[in-house]
């Protein structure tokens, strides 16, 4: 038996779902399909499982093409790297909870008994929705429906991009330029335990750079790493220490 996983008291239906993805459907037989799990499916080609294929691809595309705009300076293998964080199954899954899609999922009888819809169902059906909005409305209703999620992802997974590209051009250029690695020295640290802010400084070959505060000392380094690579470069430092 087909059911949603939402209450028969109150069940969401497909205009509460619209409203949750900010998309209106000219065809709303492609939002069901992509709404509908194997498990509650006549026949495997009826459920969502070939929107899941193509929403995959449709999601990896626009990915691309913003990573592509977003990091004009970063070679291919960052740019993987990154997309691989920000298209994960994790990441997707967490995408259907933000939109709740949980609620209007047409699920069969032994998935509808979960106390969680596994993530793997969760994942699955947010690239099926990518997928229904690129059938029903073309590219553009696509990507900006896509953009809302990726967007926050990427500016999230950026930093953690630039401090690791950061410290790796540091550690080419100390060695080039003085045979020496760089270390991350703690020079203070202010704030109560559950708010603290360091002061981190390079150093290489007995040569301190300008110190940078942070929020946490991963940032702290990636700005501290960041002034090192000014000062080499005869650059103005961009977090002068206070």
């Amino acid at each position: 038996m087909a059911t949603s996983h939402g209450s028969s008291n109150d069940a969401p239906t497909l205009d509460d779902c619209q409203t949750a993805l900010g998309y209106r459907f000219r065809k709303l037989q492609l939002l069901q399909a992509a709404l509908t799990h194997t498990s509650a499916a006549n026949t495997r080609l009826s459920s969502n499982e070939r929107m899941e294929f193509l929403g995959d691809s449709v999601l990896g595309l626009v990915t691309c093409e913003l990573l592509y705009e977003r990091f004009p300076e970063y070679q291919e293998g960052d740019l993987t790297k990154i997309k691989s964080v920000i298209v994960s199954r994790k990441t997707c899954a967490e995408f259907s909870e933000e939109l709740g899609i949980d609620d209007f999922l047409v699920l069969g009888k032994g998935l509808n008994n979960y106390a969680e819809i596994p993530m793997n169902v969760l994942a699955d059906t947010f690239e099926a929705l990518t997928a229904a909005i690129f059938l029903d409305g073309g590219w553009d209703e696509a990507r900006r429906f896509i953009r809302g999620f990726i967007e926050p992802e990427i500016d999230a997974t950026a930093t953690l991009a630039l401090a690791s590209n950061a410290k790796a051009e540091l550690q080419q250029l100390s060695q080039k330029t003085y045979g020496d690695s760089p270390r991350y020295c703690l020079v203070d640290e202010q704030g109560p335990d559950h708010d603290k802010c360091f002061k981190i400084a390079v150093e290489i070959d007995g040569n301190k750079f300008v110190p940078a505060w942070g929020r946490t000392k991963k940032v702290a380094e990636l700005n501290a790493a960041l002034n090192a690579l000014a000062s080499l470069q005869s650059r103005p430092v961009p977090f002068p220490s206070q």
